[in-house]
């Protein structure tokens, strides 16, 4: 175990909840350590119920390629905490996570803090040491009671599609949900608006307005849409016409359209658009495995991992498979017992020849498999359960050498195959 891992399995003890939304612990943390939040480079705030991982990554490829150095804070990680706090493009270093979430400590004394709070207080620790011109901030949970919210003054605030997810603490409809997601917009500075419902975007709409925020939202001041081969951006400054996003699924379209308005929003040209859709990184979003042991397993199947897991994310994975070249696809699920299980599986009945379910290894708040699987029967999906994903992966493969697998229903799941493939 390295010596960050020990720091943070210690911080994880600090609080008797995972999530308790609040700002006060994280405003008497900042204080302690002399408010580097106020030191970092200019912040692009991103919220978001999908897609907020892959509309940044393809911010940062699209700055990059301008020559900016980009920190940039995400959650969860899949592999590595390391993966949360990238400094001028590169992921922290073992020594200096180490040392910053010491001084993290330090400065807490030992008082109630979730694991959020404490280390999103070291990143931006972080950040406020390194050199850079853009800071790109996701939001953990919701927005205006976000651990990233205490932010006065963002460059830019980006708010991706909102939909129904982790209702126990943000509200039981996409208004509500929306309202809490909006709280990081800020007086006078532009939000870059993704496709929403009209609840939705009505409830964005309001809070901006009340904060004379000027809004650039899709459909009024930029659209995308597929073009032949490509796909074509255009807003009142004019049209970029560019590749597919190398982010695969027809949803990443729509991610790429909200990115490049952020990027047009700062001034970037049409060969950083181009590097945003084209050099863009996001693992564990519709990945095709090409390595590893796990790929062994399977042989000629064709092995897949994705993360998503809620309804919208059932959606736009079903859209994506319904894109593919067609093969029998099997699902290996895990899931966690928070998610609307049933939600996220019914848009993939029309994909899936079979599922598998398994348990999330490691994961206290894995849903059973036999729960997994039962859901997936009254959803339509041919189910089974397996002890692992090696296991399932070796009997499909052994069934169908032809299928496609794929591995689904939980990052926290897709973090453990990432490890486990190495």
């Amino acid at each position: 175990m390295s010596r960050s891992d020990q720091i943070l399995s210690r911080l994880m003890a600090l609080h008797p909840k995972i999530i308790d939304l609040s700002l006060d612990r994280m405003h008497r943390i900042l204080a302690a350590l002399g408010h580097p939040e106020r030191k970092i480079p200019p912040v692009i705030h991103i919220a978001g119920t999908n897609g907020k991982g892959s509309t940044l990554a393809m911010i940062r490829a699209g700055l990059e390629a301008g020559g900016a150095r980009v920190h940039a804070y995400t959650s969860p990680h899949l592999a590595f905490f390391h993966e949360r706090i990238r400094l001028a493009g590169e992921l922290i270093p073992e020594e200096m996570l180490a040392a910053t979430l010491e001084e993290c400590e330090a400065a807490n004394d030992g008082q109630p803090i979730t694991f959020f709070e404490i280390t999103t207080a070291a990143a931006f620790l972080a950040f406020s040491r390194v050199p850079a011109d853009y800071t790109l901030l996701e939001v953990g949970l919701g927005g205006r009671l976000d651990a990233t919210n205490v932010i006065t003054d963002p460059r830019l605030t980006v708010i991706t599609p909102v939909s129904l997810d982790h209702q126990q603490y943000l509200g039981e409809t996409v208004a509500l949900i929306a309202a809490e997601k909006a709280g990081i917009i800020k007086p006078r500075v532009p939000v870059i608006v993704a496709p929403q419902s009209d609840e939705g975007l009505r409830v964005i709409e309001a809070r901006a307005m009340g904060l004379t925020a000027p809004i650039i939202a899709y459909g009024q001041h930029w659209a995308i849409q597929p073009d032949r081969d490509g796909m074509v951006f255009q807003d009142e400054h004019g049209l970029w016409d560019l590749p597919l996003p190398n982010l695969i699924g027809p949803h990443q379209i729509q991610n790429a359209g909200t990115a490049l308005a952020a990027l047009r929003a700062l001034g970037a040209t049409e060969a950083q658009a181009r590097a945003a859709v084209t050099r863009a990184e996001w693992p564990a979003r519709m990945q095709r495995l090409t390595r590893g042991p796990l790929v062994d397993l399977a042989g000629q199947a064709e092995l897949w991992l994705d993360g998503g897991h809620n309804p919208a994310g059932g959606e736009a994975l079903a859209a994506t498979l319904a894109a593919l070249p067609p093969r029998p696809t099997h699902l290996v699920c895990g899931m966690l017992n928070t998610k609307d299980v049933s939600g996220y599986l019914r848009p993939l009945a029309a994909h899936a020849a079979s599922l598998t379910a398994i348990d999330i290894p490691g994961e206290p708040n894995t849903l059973p498999a036999s729960e997994t699987a039962r859901h997936a029967t009254d959803s339509g999906i041919a189910a089974t359960t397996a002890p692992d994903a090696a296991t399932a992966i070796r009997a499909l493969a052994a069934a169908e050498p032809q299928a496609r697998i794929l591995i689904c229903g939980s990052l926290y799941l897709a973090g453990r195959v990432l490890r486990e493939n190495g």
